[in-house]
């Protein structure tokens, strides 16, 4: 049985607690969220935003600052000129100077990437207010590109509901939040960064499905054809790891269509990593199966970066955001 994100990170009782900074700190769900995540000893908490209005949200959900549920105000932390010098190191090149750079680390959003640049945290959540652009923006510019990765995608964690029967499995859902129109090499590289996270995540090995509306050929159509090339390209550079496709959902997932569609292979019927062809498909598939198929979705989980830094939706609720916490969690311990 798959463990959740919260049963994992426990599993693995890490040494050193994993530190998670918030960028939106004086939201109520943030903060609910950051309470139950530190009082379940999954992680200490950096709360960024206003300290006046940090702590009274704080003190409204009967809590208060400690060792393990910090405060930062960016305006006021003795941080910030480090952060605005090492700001400015980085991002002079594009005309940032260092009037510019004291301004944006001001900001909680970059403040709490250069908690995690410079590793006064282990990894970094945002989105509940501020939008996906703001939250993948500053995490690239701050914490950066993983030394391994070529770009950065997300994923869903997706979780079969209790009981249920028929092959269902947790699986990884990729790219279902960030990529609109991946190319055939960049659907390769969204399948070696699953495969880590499906290592990591849901600690099982990769059993890889490269979906289209065709099966092995039985249409053809450029949309095809750039699925069917990722995954040459994919088996080129991972050849250890099982791949296959392009196969329709059915034969990736259901046993008895897989070898009926794709006899032979080893991932029809049974794939646990699905990598849609573009972000219609992806957004689309994984809220069906959410919604129609009682899964469990846990995401957009993003990969590629140096550091963990993962984005919420903004109509999230504290649970997402202790899940989410905990997934950043473990992404630390897997870096």
């Amino acid at each position: 049985m798959t463990l959740l994100p919260q049963e994992l990170l426990k599993s693995k009782a890490p040494s050193s607690r994993p530190v998670i900074s918030l960028c939106e700190g004086s939201d109520p769900r943030i903060v609910a969220g950051a309470l139950a995540a530190h009082q379940a000893d999954l992680a200490n908490v950096i709360l960024v935003g206003d300290a006046d209005a940090v702590r009274a949200e704080l003190s409204s959900q009967g809590a208060s600052e400690s060792e393990g549920v910090q405060v930062h105000d960016p305006l006021t932390s003795p941080l910030t000129s480090k952060f605005a010098a090492e700001y400015h190191d980085l991002r002079k090149h594009k005309g940032v100077d260092e009037a510019k750079a004291l301004t944006a680390v001001q900001t909680p959003v970059v403040y709490a990437a250069m908690l995690v640049r410079l590793g006064h945290a282990t990894g970094t959540v945002g989105g509940a207010v501020l939008t996906t652009g703001d939250i993948v923006r500053s995490a690239i510019q701050v914490i950066g590109m993983h030394k391994d990765a070529a770009m950065v995608s997300s994923f869903f964690l997706m979780y079969p509901p209790k009981n249920a029967t028929n092959g269902a499995r947790a699986m990884l859902y990729s790219d279902c939040g960030l990529v609109i129109d991946p190319s055939a090499q960049e659907l390769s590289e969204i399948a070696k960064a699953s495969s880590k996270s499906c290592r990591a995540l849901l600690e099982t090995e990769p059993k890889i499905g490269f979906l289209s509306f065709s099966t092995k050929g039985s249409a053809k159509h450029t949309a095809v054809s750039k699925v069917a090339e990722g995954l040459a390209l994919f088996k080129e550079t991972a050849p250890d790891i099982e791949a296959d496709g392009e196969f329709q959902f059915d034969a990736a997932f259901v046993p008895s269509v897989g070898e009926r569609k794709a006899p032979g292979s080893s991932v029809a019927g049974h794939a646990n990593v699905m990598i849609f062809p573009n972000l219609d498909a992806g957004n689309i598939g994984y809220k069906i199966t959410q919604r129609l198929g009682g899964y469990m979705a846990i995401g957009p989980v993003m990969q590629g970066l140096a550091k963990p830094a993962n984005d919420l939706s903004r109509g999230c609720i504290a649970e997402d955001v202790t899940e989410m916490i905990a997934v950043t969690a473990l992404q630390s311990l897997n870096q």
